[in-house]
C-alpha cells in the first residue's frame, strides 16, 4: 500500500490517551558482546504495569549514522508514552555511530548484526520479561538504522516477526563516498560484491509473501526517497505484502517523530493479530 497524505492529528498518538499518572520507566543499561569483547549501552523502556504483567512484547528501535543509543529518547521522548499506551519494551540499541548493522567483512571488530539480532535480544530475553517469539519483536530505525532494521529482520525472520524503516538507506550504493560505509565494506570499486551482499533491496529474495510484517516510509524531500521507492517497487513486483508510506519531509527529526507514531501503532497491530494474550489491551 502506497500513501501520498496524512492528516497532522495523528502525530501525537502516542500521548492523546495516555493517563497522565503513568509513567513509563527509562533505564540505560550495560550488555556484553561476546563477538566484540566489549561493553555495549542500551536504552531500556518498560512500561508503568511493567510488573504487574507476565510477558511483553518488544520493538527494538536503531538510531542513524553519527548516532548512539540515547538518541530516540533525547530526541523523541514520547516513545516512553508509547510505552505505556502499547503495553510494550523499547529497546535502543547502540550501532557505535556508522557500523550500518552489519558484520564487516572487512574489519571484525565490527559485528553489530550478531549483536542486534542475537547477543542483545538474548539479553532482553534473559533479564526481561518478554514475548520470546519472533511473534513479540519488532525492529525500526531511522536512516542507517532503518537500513539495519529491514537488514537485519529480512536475514533474521526467525527472530523478528515485524520490521520497519524510517528513511532508511535501503540501497546504500548510490552513494559509495559517503557515511563511512567504505571503512565497512572496503570500497566500491574494489569490492562491488560486499556492498552488493549486505545492501537491503538486494535481499527481497529471501522474503516470501507474509513471511514478514513490512512497513516503511520515507519524505518526498530526503535524499533516500528514490532508493525508498525503488524498494517499494521491487517488493510489488516479488508481491511481497507490505506498507509504503511517502509523505511531505526530509532527513529530520521533526520528520521521525511523526513518523514513529505510524510504525509503533503498526506494530502494535501486529503484535495483538499474533499473540492472543494480548487481547485484553484495547
Amino acid at each position: 500500500m502506497k500513501l501520498r497524505s496524512f492528516t497532522a492529528a495523528f502525530l501525537l498518538v502516542c500521548i492523546a490517551f495516555i493517563n497522565p499518572a503513568k509513567a513509563a520507566k527509562v533505564d540505560t543499561v550495560t550488555t556484553f558482546s561476546l563477538a566484540m569483547h566489549k561493553n555495549i549501552k542500551a536504552v531500556i523502556i518498560t512500561p508503568d504495569d511493567y510488573k504487574q504483567g507476565t510477558a511483553f512484547p518488544v520493538v527494538y528501535l536503531l538510531h542513524g549514522h553519527g548516532g548512539r543509543y540515547s538518541d530516540w529518547i533525547k530526541n523523541v521522548p514520547q516513545i516512553a508514552a508509547c510505552s505505556d499506551l502499547y503495553h510494550e519494551i523499547i529497546v535502543c540499541a547502540d550501532g557505535n555511530v556508522s557500523s550500518w548493522y552489519f558484520d564487516s567483512p572487512v574489519d571484525p571488530a565490527w559485528k553489530y548484526e550478531t549483536y542486534v539480532a542475537k547477543e542483545l535480544v538474548q539479553f532482553v530475553d534473559k533479564n526481561y520479561k518478554t514475548i520470546k517469539s519472533r511473534t513479540g519483536r519488532a525492529i525500526t530505525g531511522l536512516s542507517m538504522g532503518g537500513h539495519g532494521a529491514l537488514f537485519l529482520a529480512f536475514k533474521h525472520q526467525d527472530i523478528f516477526g515485524v520490521a520497519g524503516s524510517m528513511s532508511g538507506g535501503v540501497d546504500f550504493r548510490p552513494f559509495p563516498n559517503n557515511w563511512d560505509i567504505a571503512k565497512r565494506l572496503g570500497t566500491y570499486a574494489q569490492n562491488p560484491d560486499n556492498w552488493d551482499k549486505n545492501t537491503v533491496i538486494n535481499l527481497v529474495n529471501l522474503l516470501t509473501p507474509n513471511s514478514l510484517s513490512i512497513i516503511f516510509d520515507c519524505g518526498t524531500e530526503d535524499f533516500f526517497f528514490k532508493v525508498n521507492e525503488n524498494l517499494h517497487e521491487k517488493l510489488m513486483e516479488q508481491h511481497i505484502p507490505h506498507d509504503f508510506i511517502a509523505r511531505p519531509g526530509n532527513h529530520s527529526w521533526a520528520y521521525w517523530s511523526n513518523s514513529i507514531n505510524y510504525q509503533l501503532l503498526y506494530m502494535n497491530l501486529y503484535f495483538k493479530k499474533n499473540n492472543p494474550q494480548l487481547a485484553m489491551y484495547k
